[in-house]
């Protein structure tokens, strides 16, 4: 069975183009997409560049994360795995036509999308109305602005958010119909649930309650999709099993296999579900190669 991974990085965790290519050979993955994770300077995220490589690290002591340069790197040494994602900051000038120079050099995916500012922002729908114009997916690392108390009191400010919450989420859909959206991380997955208004976990682990605004959004728009990787997609999976495989068959069509880190728990907890063969080629590789085709 074919594989894609269709979410991870380079010089991410200390691998290396190399390193990663070594990944994908002994868990039987084909292609790769290999995201940007750019931090602009004002994002700096003290202690996360632990996990970045050191040469990305800038005079002034932040540090740019995981830029184009390394995708283009990793890219041009292993041109028959890795597929080139990179979406540019929408704060920064130009963001528009850097996407249109990043796809004329190779680049087919927009993303990963990771900044602190609300997903319907004017700046941010000019990238992705490119991006659609482009034929280019769109990845979105989300991550709620506030989290509920547990004890019933104020809603706790996350200094580290990313575009909102389901609102600006649902209002980009609207305004960019010919744009497909790919769903990840923390601010995306518990959404899943109907409980999210209460829930003070980053990751939940209760069983999933009816009523979830990721549920309604996904039957609303069909230019929403979702990866199931890093702890965000698999936790919501593993919270609730018998939930879960309603879902994966529900939305078959537009689930998509990534690990966005080093490892391959993913890939062993979707074989241990026994889905259906038709369901599993297309997680695994089906839904990616009708957004991405290989060069």
């Amino acid at each position: 069975m074919r594989i894609i991974d269709a979410h991870n990085h380079v010089w991410y965790h200390g691998l290396g183009p190399a390193e990663v290519v070594a990944e994908m050979d002994a868990f039987g993955i084909e292609r790769c997409w290999a995201l940007t994770w750019y931090l602009p300077p004002d994002e700096h995220a003290p202690g996360w560049q632990g996990g970045f490589s050191p040469r990305n690290l800038r005079p002034d002591g932040t540090h740019a994360g995981c830029p184009l340069p390394d995708v283009i790197e990793a890219c041009r040494a292993f041109p028959d795995r890795f597929v080139g994602g990179f979406c540019p900051c929408p704060r920064e000038e130009s963001a528009p036509e850097q996407l249109r120079q990043a796809h004329e050099a190779g680049v087919r995916v927009c993303g990963e999308w990771s900044y602190r500012m609300l997903l319907d922002d004017p700046r941010a729908w000019e990238v992705f109305r490119t991006a659609g114009e482009l034929g280019m997916p769109v990845v979105l690392h989300l991550d709620v602005p506030f989290l509920p108390d547990p004890g019933g009191g104020r809603p706790r400010y996350q200094p580290r958010w990313h575009g909102g919450g389901a609102g600006p989420l649902e209002r980009t859909l609207r305004a960019c119909p010919e744009t497909t959206f790919i769903g990840h991380a923390p601010g995306f997955w518990r959404y899943i649930s109907g409980d999210e208004a209460t829930e003070p976990a980053v990751y939940p682990t209760g069983p999933v309650r009816p009523g979830g605004e990721l549920i309604r959004l996904l039957d609303t728009f069909a230019n929403l999709w979702a990866d199931l990787s890093a702890g965000s997609g698999l936790g919501a999976m593993r919270r609730d099993p018998a939930h879960a495989r309603w879902f994966l068959e529900r939305y078959q069509d537009r689930l998509l296999f990534g690990r966005d880190a080093p490892g391959d728990e993913l890939r062993s907890w979707l074989l241990g579900m026994d889905l259906a063969p038709p369901v599993m080629r297309k997680l695994f590789s089906g839904n990616a190669l009708r957004l991405v085709s290989p060069p």
